[in-house]
């Protein structure tokens, strides 16, 4: 591959938001997976695991997660009784870290600016508490994907193993884009584990720290959002005297 088509590839590859229903082959799955190997990691430890979900399995977690935010909204608008009665009934997060942290200024920014031009794009409203929510919703199943993966890091070679997690993922996509397969990560879904620890048998020294969704891409218009990327930012080198 020349540099040329590397670029081409990198470029092609964007976060899909409305996937069609068709399955994913499972000899596209496994080549994915075997591309996803060359990426490379911290003392070759590979500290991470992959949960992958396709068919029914997937399906049965989209509603698992999309049950979790519907229970879990009010919060989001700071109402006190349903905190109260998640905590009681023991259904509130219980994510391994915190997806949701402040941000400083300058990377604010950046976010601020990307979720003003997917929900401008979409047509929805800044106020539009309703119709955000209901698209925020689609997140949870993986806006239709027909596979859903999960990414865990050892816990006890942290930084490095979510490094080397996020090196894999990356290489996971780019190979799944080279045979036509879409993706998206998605963050939000390390909010909960318990859809999850129904569904896989977990070590409990690997800890969620993202999903993701793979599948083919519909001509939905959302599918023509691009975020603005930043170029990587060089530290300036000091002067010698």
């Amino acid at each position: 591959m020349s540099g040329n088509e590397f670029s081409v590839l990198a470029a092609s590859r964007h976060s899909v938001r409305s996937f069609q229903d068709t399955q994913i082959a499972p000899e596209v799955l496994e080549a994915i997976l075997e591309d996803a190997r060359c990426a490379p990691s911290w003392s070759n430890t590979r500290p991470y695991k992959l949960a992958l979900a396709s068919g029914q399995q997937a399906r049965r977690l989209g509603q698992a997660y999309q049950a979790e935010y519907d229970r879990a909204l009010p919060m989001t608008h700071h109402h006190l009784p349903t905190i109260l009665k998640l905590a009681l009934s023991g259904k509130l997060p219980d994510g391994d870290y915190k997806p949701l942290k402040k941000y400083p200024a300058e990377l604010l920014a950046r976010s601020q600016e990307i979720g003003k031009g997917l929900y401008t794009h979409l047509g929805i409203a800044r106020h539009d508490r309703q119709a955000r929510g209901a698209y925020t919703r689609k997140n949870f199943n993986g806006f239709g994907a027909p596979a859903l993966g999960f990414v865990f890091i050892y816990r006890g070679l942290l930084p490095f193993s979510a490094l080397d997690a996020g090196l894999m993922l990356q290489t996971l996509f780019l190979a799944a884009k080279s045979r036509g397969v879409d993706s998206c990560a998605l963050g939000s879904l390390a909010i909960w584990r318990r859809p999850l620890d129904a569904e896989f048998e977990i070590d409990r020294d690997y800890k969620l720290i993202t999903g993701f969704a793979l599948g083919y891409a519909t001509e939905d218009s959302i599918n023509d959002f691009r975020a603005k990327r930043a170029p990587v930012e060089l530290l300036r080198a000091k002067p010698r005297n």
